[in-house]
């Protein structure tokens, strides 16, 4: 199931990329005929789009998906045929999706099955199995759906890899043209980590699916937060279980690491053999490996050739549901900036979080303001005017959120004003850079931070570019243009300098641009290589997706040089003092690899992972009590197999998360997030 309203099938739906063929043009795609069933596709901030299918007068099942999601473009049609067992015989995805050329095949034929798509292309035996294609429309999910119920607890197999169940959990009654209407929530097994939910009638038959873009029936997108809710509130009672057994009070033992490599993250040094005691929560003693007597009921953890390094932060980490924060602990990351949240599922995730309902890092949690737009961001405060923009400010202070993010649409003009006020109220105020806007007059303006490096970028970059940088511009201009930008020039040189002079602070996400500009796809991106085979079969497709398509006249290899400046404009900007924090804008496990690319820019290992422990805990005023390993600050540890000071690829390899002063193993929490082993 391809689960496109889910983060995992973002990451499915860009492995459809370009192949040798330019994509099948919207005029020569399928239209629906008279009489197709017609869905939505729809979030919090309205309609982006509409999917239709039908069945043809050969028995194949026919879909439609046409839609603009800020600016990012998908029109693509699926055929499907069914054998008498309900598995597809034949699949053919035509168009084109956000990631280039949408094309992918797959059929059955003298007893072996072969398919093709960006990601990859196969043959095996033919056998009962379904076939997950990579890309496509939700309404091919409605065959899969049908074999599950129909296969009950036996659950049904996949190519090229994997096997799905489907669980049946409660319904709910919802309104809908015709009056009320039973639905049923399900949970899918096998696709991702964490289940995956989809709705069902009362038939069993596929209904919707709900995220934060869904897909829904025309004439019921009225409920779409009543089904959000409802299926955000069964999500809890699940991980609640998790969220208690973890953080029993029996876990909050004295625990002794002994003998172990310590990362001191204030002073930015690997100290060889030490010890730390932490009892009730706090760090009590650090001191020379062997010197500390154990005291009664302490748990001892041998520390030999491993390294204890602070509690991770990711620093641009939107919370997802609530299995995703569970993931981003078994991570090791104890504490995390979301900045992006809506203000409703911000204010309820903390709550239960300080329960100890939800097993999650320490948020620092931003609501994004963008204007009424076409392109404006799904999930924003939209404003239309400076005073809402203002007013939209005091909503998220009110609601006790961290920060404010404005977005690729906002009028430069009303920044100034809402910034100010944000800054009166204490809060911090970062986010993209709108169009007509350069990052330098967004400092100007009030930012106090940038996010992600395309919109730094954004300083050198034609006029043009700058003028569409809430459209794919954001991306294509920087891919096109950077590699030619000389980082040395005066120009960039006072740029740096007045950023540090500001202590404004750059949030790069490289390594959400990385794939997209040197894959060709077919081979893991090294932000998942050490992941290929511990989270599920679709993953590992979605690993292997090529990258953003090119934009005609330039090459893959124009675009990886624009990437490699990207990366040297990191370095820049650390070499002349701009504070830079360790993000990813993914599911936390790119983490790691966030780091890295921080050597490759040329930080040394240790400010590498400063960037993502002291100092995104001094940024939001927490490092007096959290970010580094010292006495007296809180238990946030994290035991990782290895010599981080020449591996930070060990940060991956996670024993021992300590959060709060609670121990929990990182085996146990792997397999409580879904995750099938450790990290290579």
């Amino acid at each position: 199931m391809k689960m496109r309203s889910t983060l995992a099938a973002m990451l499915l739906a860009s492995a459809s990329a370009h192949s040798l063929a330019e994509p099948t043009p919207k005029d020569q795609l399928l239209n629906p005929p008279a009489g197709a069933t017609h869905y939505v596709v729809v979030s919090a901030a309205g309609k982006h789009g509409d999917q239709w299918v039908w069945t043809q007068p050969d028995g194949s099942i026919a879909s439609r998906y046409s839609q603009s999601l800020r600016g990012w473009i998908t029109e693509i049609d699926e055929v499907m045929k069914l054998g008498a067992d309900g598995v597809p015989t034949s699949i053919a995805i035509r168009g084109v999706t956000p990631s280039g050329d949408a094309a992918e095949t797959f059929g059955v034929a003298d007893g072996k099955a072969v398919w093709k798509a960006a990601a990859d292309s196969g043959e095996l035996p033919a056998k009962p199995a379904f076939y997950l294609a990579t890309g496509g429309t939700n309404m091919a999910n409605m065959p899969l759906v049908d074999k599950l119920v129909k296969a009950g607890s036996a659950g049904v197999d996949l190519y090229p890899s994997g096997h799905v169940t489907l669980e049946k959990s409660s319904t709910l009654s919802i309104k809908g043209p015709n009056g009320p209407k039973t639905v049923q929530l399900a949970w899918i097994r096998g696709i991702t980590p964490a289940p995956s939910p989809v709705w069902l009638d009362t038939d069993g038959k596929y209904f919707a699916e709900v995220s934060y873009i869904s897909t829904m029936p025309a004439g019921y997108e009225g409920n779409l937060k009543v089904m959000n809710d409802f299926q955000d509130a069964e999500t809890a009672k699940a991980v609640r279980d998790i969220a208690h057994r973890f953080l029993a009070d029996a876990n909050r033992a004295p625990v002794l690491f002994d003998h172990v490599q310590l990362f001191d993250a204030d002073s930015g040094k690997f100290l060889a053999d030490r010890a730390v005691l932490a009892m009730d929560g706090k760090i009590k003693t650090v001191a020379d490996g062997g010197s500390i007597a154990p005291p009664p009921n302490v748990k001892v953890i041998d520390g030999r050739g491993k390294t204890l390094v602070p509690g991770m932060w990711d620093s641009h980490l939107h919370i997802g549901d609530d299995w995703s924060v569970l993931m981003n602990v078994a991570e090791g990351i104890t504490s995390f900036r979301s900045p992006g949240t809506e203000i409703d599922r911000a204010v309820d995730a903390t709550k239960r979080w300080k329960s100890h309902d939800l097993l999650m890092g320490e948020p620092w949690i931003s609501q994004i303001i963008d204007k009424k737009d076409p392109l404006a961001a799904q999930g924003a405060e939209i404003v239309s005017s400076q005073a809402e923009a203002i007013a939209a400010v005091h909503k998220i202070h009110d609601a006790g959120l961290w920060g404010v993010k404005f977005y690729t649409s906002m009028n430069p003009d009303w920044i100034p004003a809402a910034a100010a006020e944000a800054h009166k109220l204490g809060m911090h105020v970062h986010g993209h850079v709108p169009a007509h806007m350069r990052p330098w007059d967004a400092v100007k303006a009030g930012y106090d931070e940038i996010t992600h490096i395309n919109f730094v970028a954004m300083q050198a970059m034609p006029q043009e570019v700058v003028d569409k940088a809430n459209t794919a511009e954001r991306l294509e201009g920087p891919a096109k243009y950077f590699k030619d930008v000389d980082l040395k020039s005066p120009a960039m040189q006072s740029f740096y300098a007045d950023l540090a002079k500001r202590h404004t602070i750059i949030d790069p996400t490289l390594v959400t641009f990385e794939a997209s500009l040197i894959s060709d796809g077919g081979t893991p991106a090294a932000a998942y290589a050490s992941y290929m085979g511990i989270l599920s079969p679709v993953y590992d497709r979605s690993f292997k997706a090529a990258g953003h398509p090119l934009v005609k006249g330039y090459t893959r290899d124009d675009y990886r040089k624009s990437w490699a400046k990207l990366v040297q404009l990191v370095g820049e900007l650390h070499n002349a003092g701009v504070t830079i924090v360790a993000g990813t804008d993914g599911q936390g496990m790119e983490l790691v690899r966030e780091i890295e690319l921080y050597r490759d820019a040329g930080f040394t290992p240790a400010a590498a992972l400063q960037s993502a422990t002291i100092v995104p805990a001094r940024m939001v005023g927490a490092d007096k009590r959290t970010g580094s390993i010292a006495v007296g600050k809180e238990a946030d540890m994290v035991l990782v197999d290895g010599d981080v000071a020449n591996d930070l690829g060990a940060l991956r390899r996670v024993l021992t998360v300590v959060s709060d002063g609670y121990v929990m193993d990182g085996d146990d929490l792997r397999k409580a997030a879904g995750i099938n082993g450790r990290p290579k």
